[in-house]
Parts: structure tokens; C-alpha cells; sequence
């Protein structure tokens, strides 16, 4: 019961922060999630909100990394296994995931009515507490459109940066009919 406070008062002020970036004058800043032991960084201005693992309607003849559909305050949203979209490891079963992980939704500006399930909230970064990774030679080709720069913090760990808004546009994204 303890645990399931301290995340209702870490999504609280997650949820007030990212209502204050969005305020105030635009400054590089992400979400930071854990995806299968990644980190993965999301701007801000492409992030909305972010909800507990509810009700999940699963949707037959879909890929296998579409989880399903959820509402998300009055609106159905299709839910994204993200990890598994990205192949960083293998489809979970919902019952795997109900406790720990979360769901965050596109933010609505984009159009999508969409969201990601991530394994877990690792708070909010700004450009002072990382340092980008130069691009590696050859390596622009290979990666999709959504992937952002590459970056380390302080402590040496890598974080991917995912641009959401890309992400809903992307073809393979959009193409959850098995």
C-alpha cells in the first residue's frame, strides 16, 4: 500500500512539473521512462499525461506488442508495449505488467490518440545533467526518425531520446493489424 502512495505522490509531481514546462519559456527538457533496462528520454512538448495500468480491452489480429485499447479520461487510446515496439525484448502479458508499469499518453496537440507503456518513471532531465553523445559515422541511416540524439548523465548511463510526436507518425507504428 505504501509503494502504491509514494507512485500516486511521484505521478502528482510529475504531472505538476510537466504542467509547469509547459508554462514556462520553452527549454530543452524530457521525461525520462525505463523501457527493458533502457533509458528513454521524451521531450516535454510531445509528452502528456501519465496513468496507472487500469482496464486494458485487448484487440485480436493485432501485433503483438499492441497491448490494446484503454480509456484515458473519456478518450479510447491504443496502448504500445514500447519496449517490445522497439525490440528490446519480447511482448509481456498485461498481468506481467500491472503493478509496476505506466502508461503515458501522447500529448493531444499531435493528433494521436495514442499512448506507451513504459516499465517505469525515472523523473524529469534537463540539458544541465546530461551531455550528448556524438553521432557515430554510418549510423544516421539505420535509425528510424524518432530517435532522437543520444545522451549520458553524470553517472556514465546512456538515455535514447524518442520524439513522440515522430513516433505517432511513424508507419510501422501505425500499422498494428498482424
Amino acid at each position: 500500500m505504501a509503494n502504491r502512495e509514494a507512485l500516486r505522490e511521484l505521478q502528482s509531481r510529475l504531472a505538476e512539473r510537466l504542467q509547469q514546462a509547459r508554462t514556462e519559456t520553452r527549454v530543452l527538457s524530457w521525461l525520462a521512462v525505463e523501457c527493458a533496462g533502457q533509458g528513454l528520454l521524451f521531450p516535454l512538448p510531445t509528452a502528456g499525461e501519465i496513468f496507472s495500468v487500469g482496464s486494458l480491452v485487448p484487440v485480436p489480429h493485432t501485433q503483438p506488442w499492441f497491448m490494446g485499447v484503454a480509456n484515458l479520461r473519456g478518450g479510447l487510446h491504443g496502448v504500445i508495449d514500447l519496449a517490445a515496439f522497439l525490440g528490446l525484448r519480447e511482448p509481456l502479458a498485461l498481468d506481467a505488467v500491472r503493478e509496476h508499469a505506466q502508461i503515458l499518453a501522447l500529448n493531444s496537440q499531435h493528433g494521436a490518440h495514442c499512448a506507451v507503456l513504459v516499465d517505469s518513471l525515472a523523473g524529469l532531465r534537463s540539458p544541465g545533467q546530461l551531455s550528448a553523445e556524438p553521432a557515430e559515422a554510418g549510423d544516421a541511416p539505420a535509425r528510424p526518425a524518432f530517435a532522437g540524439g543520444r545522451w549520458r548523465d553524470a553517472e556514465g548511463r546512456p538515455w535514447q531520446e524518442i520524439d513522440l510526436a515522430a513516433l505517432a507518425r511513424n508507419e510501422q507504428f501505425l500499422a498494428i493489424a498482424a
